[in-house]
């Protein structure tokens, strides 16, 4: 254990930064206590410590302190959160006070909010079925225990509610344990009592812990949300023998956040404004989902994230795709057609779908089933573009009957509402848009299979 000091003054107080000279000893993560005549004490901790300057990310509000004022306590140690399975039901803030009248949560244990690299050795491949209870993910973009499996939404579009839909309605599987973390970063207040106000009266509430934290609360805090959300999900993972599924929005505030530290402290900045260890920053909150050999539990993610400017390219994305295992693009187009969730499926994927479905998991057809309703729904949008051009009399008949299909897939598939639907009814649903299709047009599917779909004539 390190020992505490108090250094009196720092050199400079930037935004939520303080800098104090001369701070030997200081420990990355370390804890730190601010404490000035007339003001509340405030939390920080260290996120640099070097070149005899150290940098202390204030956790509060730092409206009131002054440099040579401040009174700056080392404590010694690490950021910890209270982790249990008590805080299942509850609200808390982004670093764990209680938000729901309750006293502050005591938990089971106290873990680093940092966590610990997963040992790959230890690690086992993704193989088993999420239920998600939406079609066009459980269908055609399929979750897998210990998956990250991010959401791509534009401004506007309700990324949050299909957030809350899954939140409601997944489930790991028939009598196995099963918790959801949600996290929230940088939301508004309306967006808050959406989740709160739908999910009081839900059965889904007492298997969910809530981290909150509001765009009106301190900004630094949105660095810590995610850490502590996912420090209790750990916990109920690999100490519980749960299969929790962590649900972060917006990981763009978050990374908005990340660049504001990194010019407060002068950093070289990197793709538009952004810190070169973006990347980095993002992975030490991705890998921290997986399942482990030797517990029962799975750690899944599914954050979601707004593209500024609907643009996929943007580093935010762009960095997240590469470390996480597919993705789920929300649709502007759709969402104006009033479909919900509006989500386009072809340029969604899963990479793990193929490791989640099939005979014992989902149904034995799925992969077929899935290809045959990708490829006609392609084949439907390439019509739709072609008839903008020479108008639907101008199509051939197979590319009007891949017209009427891919209108009905969006409309009974994709656009399920705000109902939960399980695996078999999704793979059902699907069954009937293909049989509206000529047996010929179905270049995806075998006899075999076609002749055990459900309603198929002996």
């Amino acid at each position: 254990m390190i020992a505490v000091r108090t250094h009196h003054g720092a050199r400079a107080l930037i935004g939520a930064l303080a800098y104090v000279e001369d701070a030997r000893g200081a420990a990355m993560g370390e804890v730190v206590e601010l404490h000035q005549a007339g003001q509340p004490p405030r939390r920080g901790q260290v996120i640099d410590a070097s070149d005899g300057l150290t940098v202390i990310q204030i956790l509060e509000e730092p409206i009131g302190l002054a440099p040579a004022r401040v009174a700056i306590t080392l404590t010694g140690a690490t950021a910890e959160a209270p982790v249990g399975r008590e805080l299942l039901g509850r609200t808390l803030s982004g670093v764990a006070a209680p938000l729901d009248d309750l006293p502050p949560p005591i938990g089971e244990a106290l873990r680093p909010v940092w966590g610990a690299p997963m040992n790959p050795v230890r690690r086992r491949p993704p193989g088993d079925f999420i239920e998600t209870g939406v079609s066009a993910i459980d269908g055609l973009k399929t979750l897998v225990r210990g998956q990250k499996l991010p959401v791509f939404s534009g401004a506007g579009l309700p990324a949050l509610e299909l957030a809350a839909q899954i939140v409601e309605h997944a489930r790991a599987g028939a009598g196995e344990p099963f918790a959801v973390v949600f996290a929230a970063i940088g939301i508004t207040a309306r967006e808050t009592r959406l989740f709160v106000e739908r999910l009081r009266a839900s059965p889904a509430r007492s298997r969910t812990v809530f981290y909150l934290n509001e765009a009106r609360d301190p900004t630094i805090e949105q660095l810590m949300t995610p850490r502590f959300a996912l420090a209790q999900a750990e916990f109920l993972a690999f100490d519980a023998g749960m299969h929790v599924l962590v649900v972060m929005a917006d990981v763009a505030h978050y990374c908005e956040t990340l660049r504001q530290v990194a010019a407060a402290r002068d950093e070289v900045p990197g793709r538009r404004g952004y810190p070169g260890y973006m990347y980095t920053d993002l992975a030490s909150l991705f890998e921290r989902a997986g399942v482990l050999h030797d517990r029962p539990g799975s750690l899944t993610q599914l954050p979601i994230l707004t593209m500024p400017d609907d643009d996929i390219t943007h580093p935010v994305p762009d960095l997240t795709g590469y470390i996480t295992e597919g993705q789920v693009v929300l649709s502007r187009e759709l969402h104006g057609q009033g479909v919900f969730p509006p989500i386009d499926v072809l340029p969604s994927l899963s990479r793990l779908m193929n490791a989640g479905i099939g005979v014992g998991k989902t149904a034995p057809e799925h992969r077929r089933w899935a290809d045959q309703l990708y490829a006609s729904y392609a084949r439907g949008r390439e019509a739709r573009l072609m008839a903008t051009i020479v108008g639907e009399a101008g199509l051939s008949d197979p590319d009007r009957r891949a017209l009427t299909f891919a209108a009905d897939l969006e409309r009974e598939l994709i656009g399920q509402g705000h109902a939960r639907r399980t695996i078999g009814e999704t793979i059902a649903v699907g069954w009937r848009l293909l049989a509206a299709l000529p047996r010929d047009d179905l270049e995806r599917i075998d006899d075999a299979t076609w002749a055990r779909r459900p309603g198929a004539t002996p």
